[in-house]
């Protein structure tokens, strides 16, 4: 096994990882720049759940019991 083994694929994960976190770097600086000229809605572009979806939740009714 040569003593290098790793080496490349370790500098090569690096590199992906530098590239990604460029991608979003620009990204986000973009969507900042959107939001200043009024393109884009100011925070989160998640919407947040509806309350709708949620409603149904409730714990389960306790059994009556008769004594």
């Amino acid at each position: 096994m040569p003593d290098s083994f790793g080496k490349r694929q370790r500098r090569d994960v690096k590199a992906k990882k530098a590239v990604a976190r460029e991608e979003r770097r620009v990204a986000r600086n973009q969507r900042q720049k959107d939001r200043e000229a009024g393109l884009i809605e100011p925070g989160s572009p998640i919407a947040p759940a509806e309350v709708d979806d949620f409603d149904d939740v409730r714990p389960p009714a306790e059994p009556e019991t008769t004594v």
